[in-house]
């Protein structure tokens, strides 16, 4: 009998952790070329994070070192304490997580931490990106430029939309002014 209820207790922990509030697999890009995916992004818009709180003209560098690991530098501007914009930056490490397409990495701002990195949609010329997370907890619209078109940006929300984010939690970034 204890047997028979711990085998039920089981199944049933192990059905509840593979739960993913029944949302399909997110997929990434078929393949991401690492050498045209390296430089400057602009964040477009994203999912409000602790991390980013009070983050204006935010940016991500990435660049792939000679171990295949890529240095990742986020910097973006918040005010101090008599309303100007200061510059704070994060420094990280990502790695491939996924040689096949180089579209799954884990990064890293704080060993032995790390977290997902999925690039989901990107550009056949590599001007945007679309970064998420397995969860759809986190999601950052990218451009390689401070802004994008709203067609575009459009097209990108319905896209991100069908695959599971709740677009309504998107904040866009504020870029400086053209």
């Amino acid at each position: 009998m204890i047997q028979k209820l711990f085998s039920i207790l089981f199944c049933t922990f192990l059905v509840i952790g593979c739960s993913n509030d029944n949302k399909d697999p997110l997929n990434t890009v078929s393949y991401v070329d690492l050498q045209k995916y390296m430089g400057t992004w602009y964040e477009i818009a994203s999912f409000p994070t602790w991390f980013q709180k009070g983050c204006t003209r935010t940016t991500a560098t990435y660049m792939l070192n000679a171990d295949n690991k890529v240095k990742v530098l986020n910097k973006c501007f918040k005010p101090d304490s008599k309303g100007n914009l200061t510059p704070s930056t994060a420094e990280g490490t990502a790695y491939v997580a996924d040689p096949i397409t180089n579209a799954k990495l884990k990064v890293s701002f704080f060993w032995p931490f790390s977290g997902d990195y999925w690039i989901i949609e990107l550009a056949s010329d590599y001007k945007y990106a679309v970064v998420g997370h397995p969860d759809r907890d986190y999601l950052w619209i990218l451009s390689r430029s401070p802004y994008m078109d709203s067609k575009t940006y459009a097209d990108l929300l319905k896209r991100v939309k069908i695959k599971g984010f709740d677009i309504r939690r998107l904040n866009k970034t504020v870029q400086p002014v053209k």
